[in-house]
């Protein structure tokens, strides 16, 4: 076998691999791949003779894979995943490419996906696949082109384009602000804060911009800033949003802006590219819609 043969494996092999690695065990794979199980041990027996080392330890009741097969099962897994995404997009998207985005949760509902529906006009030839992911991660692991990310521009490896400033306000429910005496920002401090666990601390930075001590007692907690929005239309506390995400409940009237002044957040809006796919053309063609929506809107 030369060189070249010994090192691309047959991917009928490669996906008996992967399998048995996920599933640790050889009946549950050929179930999965509706094959025997003598089949299945067939691949995983050629493979190992063809790299000449054990992919996997057997003893009478269990398998388990090697220290060589766990190192060699994530690059498996993560290759057929390419194999996989390419064949589907070839399949739905002759002409053009697939855009696989993540997408801030609240910042993707509430502001984005209403606009989308522009962007696939303009763009009919390129299909956009939306994860939901708070903070950084991995994009060749989570096989993701480009992110929606609110912090820093600071991302490793990647190009961060600044998309829009954050101005955070304190806002309250009609009903909490008619019961309760509040004339001054100082007042804040006395009533019970919503704090969002991704921004730990927003409320200290926006006392520090009034001039002001923040209180130290604990407040409620929520991860989800519509967790956070609903609480505090519920009457549950004050909670410091962004204005940009609560444009709907403040024209309604459901939330109303407190004494205070709305403080610009240390923190922006970000399109976040890794560099690997500065030239892939759907992310090309995205930022600019995006860039121009952005400019529209603000």
């Amino acid at each position: 076998m030369n060189v070249q043969r010994r090192l691309l494996p047959s991917t009928s092999a490669l996906a008996a691999f992967e399998a048995v690695a996920r599933l640790g065990s050889f009946t549950a794979a050929a179930q999965e791949l509706d094959l025997t199980q003598g089949a299945v041990s067939r691949q995983i027996r050629l493979l190992e003779e063809q790299f000449g080392r054990r992919l996997f330890e057997r003893d009478s009741r269990n398998v388990r894979l090697s220290a060589a097969g766990d190192i060699y099962a994530e690059a498996v897994r993560t290759a057929l995943g390419q194999l996989r995404d390419a064949a589907l997009g070839l399949m739905s998207n002759r002409h053009s490419g697939m855009l696989n985005l993540a997408i801030l949760p609240t910042f993707g509902t509430r502001w984005l996906m209403p606009l989308i529906p522009d962007f696939v006009t303009k763009n009919p030839d390129i299909t956009i696949n939306f994860v939901t992911r708070i903070g950084r991660f991995d994009f060749a692991r989570e096989r993701l082109d480009a992110a929606i990310h609110h912090g820093q521009p600071d991302w490793p490896d990647a190009d961060s384009t600044l998309l829009m400033r954050e101005t955070v306000m304190p806002v309250v429910s009609p009903e909490f602000l008619a019961s309760r005496d509040i004339t001054t920002a100082a007042d804040i401090s006395r009533l019970p804060l919503l704090h969002m666990a991704t921004r730990p601390g927003a409320w200290s930075e926006w006392f520090e911009e009034q001039g002001l001590s923040a209180p130290t007692g604990p407040g409620m907690q929520f991860e989800q800033f519509g967790t956070v929005a609903q609480a505090c239309m519920a009457g549950l506390g004050v909670a410091l949003l962004p204005q940009v995400l609560i444009a709907g409940e403040l024209q309604r009237g459901q939330l109303v802006a407190t004494p205070g002044q709305p403080m610009q957040s240390r923190s922006a809006y970000y399109l976040v590219v890794p560099h690997d796919k500065r030239g892939h053309p759907p992310v090309a063609s995205f930022r600019d819609w995006l860039l121009g929506q952005v400019a529209q809107q603000i």
